[in-house]
């Protein structure tokens, strides 16, 4: 068995655990960013791409639309690229923040839903700050 010397300082036993829960909070606010951003970039383009498709099956039973088409026809390969990387940073807030399946479910459809990830990307938002806000109180002394 070994002593310790007592001039020795030590390191309290919590400090290390402290410090992860501090990384871990600052990771997930990281998460949330990233989420927030994508959160209202693939709303938009979702709500383009029903522009799109309203004036190409909508006006173009009516007008010849073609000449305008060849101008937007990107639309649908951005806002399926853009909804790829939604879906990484939906993963990645919902594993920071430990959530169960029926809110991954729900974030995953928000992105296909028009509007729908305008509204939940203000609740979660708000449930996400509220939840770290506490966990940053527990863990600050």
């Amino acid at each position: 068995m070994t002593t310790q010397d007592p001039a020795t300082p030590t390191a309290p036993a919590a400090a290390p655990a402290t410090d992860a829960a501090r990384t871990a909070i600052r990771k997930a606010r990281g998460a949330l960013s990233r989420y927030r951003v994508l959160a209202i970039v693939t709303g938009v383009m979702l709500l383009i791409l029903c522009v799109e498709l309203l004036v190409k099956y909508g006006v173009g039973a009516v007008v010849d639309v073609d000449p305008v088409m060849r101008y937007v026809s990107w639309i649908p390969f951005a806002h399926g690229w853009i909804y790829v990387v939604y879906l990484v940073t939906v993963l990645d807030l919902w594993t920071k923040m430990r959530w169960g399946w029926g809110r991954l479910a729900t974030m995953v459809f928000a992105g296909v839903v028009p509007v729908m990830s305008f509204v939940l990307e203000k609740k979660v938002h708000a449930e996400a700050e509220a939840k770290l806000a506490a966990l940053e109180e527990q863990y600050a002394s």
